[in-house]
């Protein structure tokens, strides 16, 4: 006959007693952990701190400071052909502009013209075609990043404003296909204020060179 035994089970309740009450309304948090510590580095380090917000701001505040001064400055009232030299105008002294019309000797303002017809060019265009190619890479181009606006437009004669987006300056840029030379295209480009540009005006310019030989143009000299 099986004999059935009986187990009992014994429950021990453990209690700890501290000195210090446990405060119940302290919680621990890992994440909250995390975070001090990033504040503790960001703080160690300024850089972090200078986020997408604050560059906003920052750009904002210069073109408010552009506009107050009028950082765009005034446009020259010799610009154009001059009645004088049928020529465009020559460069002042200081080192933040090139022309066709300066002394080929001078290296700071000289630039060579254009040819939009030069030898070996398989579809030879008219002036008419040749001013269209210009005006759609005036308007495609941007290599410094400056807004282009055509503000004046004649049968041999354009002028572009360009604006950086963020002080407002100008630089004037004018292009003119002088009558009695061929498929020559001479022009200038200046910045309105300040003594040197860090060759930003003929930077744009070879750059605007280089989208017109894709098109069949060329250049009497490289720059």
């Amino acid at each position: 006959m099986a004999s059935s035994s009986s187990s009992s089970t014994t429950f021990c309740t453990l209690k700890f007693h501290s000195k210090t009450p446990i405060n119940s309304n302290k919680t621990f948090s890992l994440p909250r952990i995390l975070h001090m510590k990033q504040q503790e580095e960001d703080n160690n380090n300024p850089t972090h701190q200078i986020n997408r917000r604050q560059l906003i701001l920052r750009s904002s505040e210069l073109a408010t400071i552009g506009a107050i001064f009028n950082l765009s400055g005034k446009k020259p009232e010799y610009l154009g052909v001059q009645k004088s030299s049928s020529a465009l105008a020559l460069c002042p002294a200081t080192k933040n502009c090139v022309s066709t019309s300066e002394n080929v000797g001078d290296l700071i303002h000289y630039a060579p013209p254009w040819n939009y017809n030069p030898e070996g060019r398989k579809s030879p265009v008219s002036r008419e075609e040749a001013m269209e190619e210009l005006i759609e890479v005036i308007e495609s181009t941007r290599p410094d990043k400056f807004t282009p606006r055509i503000v004046e437009r004649k049968e041999d004669y354009v002028r572009v404003e360009y604006q950086s987006s963020i002080l407002g300056f100008v630089d004037d840029v004018e292009f003119w296909f002088p009558p009695g030379k061929g498929p020559i295209v001479e022009y200038r480009s200046a910045s309105r204020l300040g003594n040197f540009d860090f060759d930003v005006n003929r930077k744009r310019i070879k750059a605007l060179r280089q989208e017109l030989e894709k098109k069949g143009w060329a250049s009497q000299d490289t720059i």
